[in-house]
C-alpha cells in the first residue's frame, strides 16, 4: 500500500513537470502569432520571441539552481509556491493593442519589453519547474533518477508545439487558446503545491548543500565549457535555420514549430535512453547532409521546396543529435543537476543572443548559418576521430577519414568564401530585423537590381529610353500595369496606395496629379530605393512616403479614397500571410473610393494564393479576375501573376485581360488572423 502511494507521488511529480511544459512552448506560437502582424509579419518577429524565450528559460534555470542550493527545502517550497500564486494574480497572455510599435520603435526592444509584461513572470516560473521538482524530486525519492523526468518534460514540449498548429490553432481563435492556456496553468499551480506539500511530508528541510566527492561529481570547468558550447552549437543551428526557411516561405506558426519540435524530440531521445544516441554513426550522417546542404547553397542544386525544407531540417535534427547526445552522455551526478541544466540553458540563451542581436550587427546576409554549419563539422569531426577504433573498423582506415574531413571542410569554407565575395561585389548590401537588401548590377541587361534575399524587388534600366520603363512583375503588360492605365484613362488624377515600396518601380506610372502614397516598414528599403534607383525621383506624380507597418498605419488613418490599392509586400519569397487576411481586407476596403480597385501580386514558387485572394473576395463580395503573364525577356519582364479585385464587375470588365483570363477557382481559401495553412496551398 505504501509503495503504491509512492507510484501516485511520482506520478504527481511527473504530470506537474509535463504540465509546465506543455504550457511552456504552447505560448510561443501563440503570442508570437498574436503579435506578428503588428510587426510587419517578419521573420524576425519569431527569432526574437526565441531570444525572449532563451533567456527567460536562462533565468529560470538560475533561480532553480540558486534556490535548491542556498534555501532550506520548506523555504523552497513556501517561496515557489507563493510566487506561482502571485503568477495566477497578474495572468495576462495576450497583449494589449497599445503594444503596438510606432512607425520609428525599434522592433526588437518592443518586442522584447512586450513579452516580458504579458508572459514574463509565468513563463519564468514554469521555465525554474523541470530542473525545480526533479531536483525536490531526487531528495523525496533518493534512490530513483530525476533524468528520465527531463525526457517526460520535454515530451511535454514537444506535445504542445505539434498541437498548436493542427489542433488548436484551427479549432480555436486567440481569445479561446488564452482561456485554455490560463487554465492550464491554474491546474499547474495546484500540481506545484501539492508536489511541495509531499516533499515537505518526507521531512528533508534541512538545506540541500551537497557535496559528494567521487570522480564524477568533481567540477571540472572543461565540462562547463563542453556543455555550454554544445548547446549553444544547437540553439544558433535551431534559429539560424528557420530564420533562413521563413524568409524564403512563409512567417507563420507551421515553421515555427517544426524545427522547434525537431530540437525537443532530440533532447527526448538523448535523455531517455544512451541506445538512441550512437556517436560516430550519428557524427557521420551530420557531415554528410552538412555537405549536402553546402553543394546545395552553393550551386542552387534543387528547386523542390520540399527537398530544400526537408533538407534543412534533417541537417537541424542531426546537429542537434550529436549536441545534446553529447550533453547527455557527459551529464553529472543529481548533486549538480540544476548547474548542469543552468549551463545548457546558458549556452541555449548565447545561441540566441548571437542569432537575434549579434549577427545583424556583424554580419550583412545570413551568413550565421555559415558560421553554425562550420562549428557543427568541426564538433562531428572530432566525435568521429574520439570514436576512432569505430570509424577505421567500419570505414577501413585512417586515409578515408582525412580525406572526408578535409572535403567537408572544404565545402564549408568555400561556401563562407563565396558568400563573401558575392558581398563584395554587390553595390550596397544591409540587413535589419526584417531581412537582407541588396543592390547589384546586371553587365548583361545594364540595370540595377534590388533583391531582398533571393528574390528580386525591383530593377532599373540604365539605357537610354529605358530608365523609367516599369519592369520586372510590374510591366505594363501585367495586372497592376492593366489597372493603373485602365483607371488613368478613366480620371485626370488618380490616387494610389502601394503596400511595399521595392525599387519604387510603379512610380514609373505616375503622372502630374497622380497621388502615390506608398506603405513602407523597412527603413532600409526606402534608403535603397531612393539612393540607387530614381523612379521616386524622376516621377512627376506627388509622392507621399508613410513609414511603418501597412495594416496598422491604414487602420489608425482616415478614409484615404483610392482609386487603386497594390498589395506587394513579400519578405524575400515568404508569402504576407497577415495581409491577405479577412481581417486585413476589411481594413484596406475602408479606404477604397467607389470603382476602385485593390491588386494583388501573388506570384510564388511553391505557393498558389489565387485560393486565399478569391476566398476573401467572396467573404467581402468582391469580384476578381487573375492576370498571369509568361516569360518574355527575364529579369525584366518575367512572368507574373496578379489577381484584381473590385467591387463593381463592370470595373474589371474594362480591363484589356478580362475576356482572355481564367475563371474563378472552384477551390477557395479563407483566412483569418487566427488561422492561415499553407499545406491548403501547395503547388
Amino acid at each position: 500500500m505504501k509503495a503504491e502511494r509512492k507510484d501516485r507521488s511520482t506520478h504527481l511529480f511527473a504530470a506537474a513537470i509535463f504540465i509546465s511544459a506543455f504550457l511552456l512552448f504552447q505560448v510561443q506560437p501563440l503570442i508570437s502569432k498574436a503579435i506578428l502582424p503588428w510587426f510587419g509579419g517578419a521573420p524576425g518577429v519569431w527569432t526574437t520571441c526565441l531570444l525572449f524565450f532563451q533567456s527567460v528559460l536562462f533565468g529560470g534555470y538560475a533561480y532553480a539552481h540558486l534556490l535548491t542550493r542556498w534555501v532550506p527545502m520548506r523555504g523552497q517550497v513556501i517561496l515557489h509556491s507563493l510566487l506561482i500564486c502571485m503568477a495566477v494574480l497578474l495572468l495576462s497572455i495576450l497583449p494589449d493593442p497599445s503594444w503596438k510599435p510606432a512607425p520609428h520603435d525599434d522592433p526588437t526592444l518592443r518586442i522584447l519589453a512586450l513579452l516580458a509584461v504579458t508572459v514574463g513572470l509565468p513563463y519564468f516560473l514554469l521555465s525554474a519547474t523541470g530542473p525545480l521538482l526533479q531536483r525536490w524530486f531526487s531528495v523525496a525519492y533518493p534512490g530513483q533518477s530525476p533524468y528520465r523526468l527531463y525526457a517526460v518534460s520535454n515530451a511535454g514540449s514537444l506535445i504542445a508545439l505539434l498541437s498548436y498548429p493542427f489542433v488548436f490553432e484551427p479549432a480555436l481563435n486567440m481569445n479561446f487558446q488564452a482561456k485554455f492556456w490560463s487554465i492550464g496553468f491554474c491546474i499547474y499551480v495546484c500540481l506545484s503545491v501539492i508536489c511541495g506539500i509531499k516533499l515537505c511530508s518526507t521531512k528533508q528541510s534541512a538545506p540541500v548543500l551537497e557535496v559528494q566527492h567521487s570522480e564524477k561529481n568533481r567540477r571540472r570547468p572543461r565540462r562547463f565549457v563542453s556543455w555550454f558550447l554544445l548547446a549553444m552549437i544547437a540553439s544558433s543551428t535551431l534559429l539560424a535555420i528557420t530564420n533562413t526557411v521563413c524568409q524564403d516561405v512563409a512567417v507563420i506558426p507551421f515553421l515555427w514549430v517544426i524545427p522547434l519540435s525537431l530540437y525537443l524530440l532530440s533532447f527526448i531521445l538523448c535523455f531517455d535512453s544512451d541506445r538512441w544516441y550512437r556517436r560516430a554513426g550519428n557524427a557521420v550522417i551530420t557531415c554528410g547532409l552538412v555537405a549536402v546542404l553546402c553543394w546545395t547553397l552553393m550551386f542552387q542544386a534543387s528547386d523542390s521546396l520540399l527537398v530544400q525544407v526537408g533538407l534543412h531540417f534533417a541537417v537541424l535534427f542531426f546537429i542537434c543529435m550529436m549536441c545534446h547526445g553529447e550533453i547527455s552522455r557527459q551529464r553529472p551526478d543529481t548533486a549538480h543537476l540544476t548547474s548542469y541544466y543552468l549551463t545548457m540553458s546558458a549556452g541555449g540563451a548565447c545561441g540566441g543572443l548571437f542569432v537575434a542581436l549579434a549577427a545583424p550587427m556583424m554580419f550583412p546576409d545570413f551568413w550565421e548559418l555559415h558560421v553554425c554549419l562550420l562549428a557543427a563539422a568541426v564538433c562531428a569531426l572530432r566525435v568521429i576521430f574520439d570514436d576512432g577504433r569505430w570509424f577505421q573498423l567500419r570505414i577501413g582506415g585512417a586515409l578515408p577519414a582525412n580525406a572526408a574531413s578535409i572535403v567537408l571542410i572544404v565545402l564549408v569554407s568555400t561556401l563562407f568564401i563565396e558568400a563573401v565575395v558575392s558581398y563584395r561585389e554587390a553595390v550596397s548590401m544591409t540587413r535589419n530585423f526584417y531581412g537582407v537588401l541588396k543592390v547589384e548590377v546586371d553587365p548583361v541587361e545594364k540595370a540595377t537590381i534590388l533583391r531582398h534575399g533571393q528574390i528580386i524587388h525591383g530593377l532599373q534600366l540604365r539605357s537610354f529610353g529605358g530608365w523609367n520603363r516599369p519592369t520586372t512583375y510590374y510591366a505594363r503588360r501585367t495586372g497592376v500595369g492593366q489597372a493603373i492605365e485602365l483607371l488613368q484613362s478613366k480620371k485626370r488624377s488618380v490616387r494610389i496606395g502601394l503596400v511595399g515600396l521595392g525599387a519604387g518601380t510603379l512610380a514609373a506610372y505616375g503622372r502630374d496629379g497622380d497621388v502615390l502614397r506608398f506603405y513602407e516598414i523597412n527603413e532600409d528599403v526606402i534608403e535603397q530605393a531612393e539612393s540607387h534607383f530614381s523612379f521616386l525621383s524622376s516621377t512627376p506624380a506627388t509622392v507621399e512616403m508613410i513609414k511603418g507597418d501597412a495594416r496598422l498605419s491604414l487602420d489608425s488613418e482616415r478614409p484615404q479614397q483610392f482609386d487603386l490599392l497594390v498589395l506587394d509586400a513579400f519578405s524575400g519569397d515568404a508569402v504576407p500571410a497577415h495581409l491577405l487576411t479577412r481581417e486585413a481586407f476589411s481594413i484596406y476596403l475602408n479606404h477604397m473610393a467607389d470603382g476602385a480597385i485593390i491588386a494583388v501580386h501573388i506570384s510564388n514558387l511553391y505557393f498558389d494564393l489565387r485560393p486565399v485572394v478569391e476566398g476573401v473576395a467572396d467573404e467581402h463580395n468582391l469580384h476578381s479576375i487573375a492576370v498571369q503573364v509568361p516569360d518574355i525577356r527575364p529579369p525584366v519582364d518575367p512572368s507574373s501573376e496578379w489577381i484584381l479585385l473590385a467591387s463593381d464587375l463592370s470595373t474589371l470588365a474594362a480591363t484589356p485581360a478580362f475576356h482572355s483570363v481564367s475563371a474563378p477557382q472552384s477551390k477557395k481559401v479563407l483566412w483569418t488572423d487566427s488561422f492561415s495553412n499553407l499545406f491548403q496551398i501547395l503547388r
